[in-house]
């Protein structure tokens, strides 16, 4: 990161500045099988998109709340970076009754249907496919996002002082998620570029979001992020961590 970020999108455009090419997000659901790999570069695009999509179509601005029901996984991260570049608060797993705008999984559907205002749901199939059928009061992500512009610029400037993201109850702007997710890189053992953790934590909690997100980004670093990890035997994990090159390891406990 750069003395002068403040904000989540901050730490991306650094990221974006620096090394465009390097891997970012690598992401792996062991009930489907599904692995993608995505570069600054890549991600920062999916971003833009989807930042022009949330300003542009949802009509969604510094202060309005957008609740993500969705789990862990690659285009979770992008929206919540898209909020950051609006200035929109990211409500992670909030109540969509008092939303701007719900964004929902496919499981999250009827609880998503609360919000009064716009709706948006992603199929979260593999390569970002659409619903064979759009929900009902919901616009398809995957359809209408590639239309949308390759650049970004907000309406209003971004306060990294204003609220970004509500998790697990708790509240933080956008310059606290910055210096936690910078605190937090050591204890997660990102020194830096080549560092690559590999996250099987949801993104229900701040330490969820900062090893599956934040804190790579902000040192530097990637994510290998892996959706129902459980699934995964030992040694599979195990051969996975040597051939994405991992040097730490966030998950859950085995029960």
């Amino acid at each position: 990161m750069n003395a002068t970020d403040r904000t989540p999108a901050d730490l991306l455009a650094s990221a974006l500045a620096a090394d465009p090419g390097r891997p970012l997000v690598t992401f792996y659901d062991d009930a489907t099988g599904e692995r993608v790999e995505l570069s600054v570069a890549t991600f920062a695009n999916w971003v833009a998109k989807t930042a022009n999509l949330l300003q542009g179509d949802l009509a969604a601005g510094p202060g309005d709340r957008v609740t993500l029901l969705l789990p862990a996984h690659w285009q979770t991260a992008v929206w919540l970076l898209a909020c950051s570049s609006v200035g929109a608060i990211a409500d992670v797993g909030g109540d969509p009754s008092v939303a701007d705008v719900a964004v929902s999984g496919p499981d999250a559907l009827d609880a998503a249907r609360a919000c009064r205002g716009e709706r948006v749901a992603l199929a979260l199939r593999p390569l970002g496919g659409r619903f064979p059928q759009p929900p009902e009061g919901f616009i398809d992500y995957a359809v209408d996002v590639p239309g949308q512009g390759d650049r970004f610029a907000p309406f209003a400037p971004v306060d990294a002082e204003e609220p970004a993201l509500i998790v697990a109850g708790a509240e933080f702007s956008g310059a606290e998620v910055v210096q936690k997710a910078v605190a937090d890189a050591a204890e997660l053992e990102l020194t830096g570029p080549g560092s690559r953790l590999l996250s099987g934590l949801p993104y229900d909690t701040w330490e969820g979001l900062s090893a599956g997100l934040f804190a790579p980004l902000a040192s530097g670093g990637s994510v290998v992020l892996c959706r129902n990890l459980d699934r995964l035997e030992e040694e599979a994990l195990a051969k996975r961590i040597e051939s994405e090159r991992v040097t730490s390891v966030r998950r859950r406990a085995p029960e």
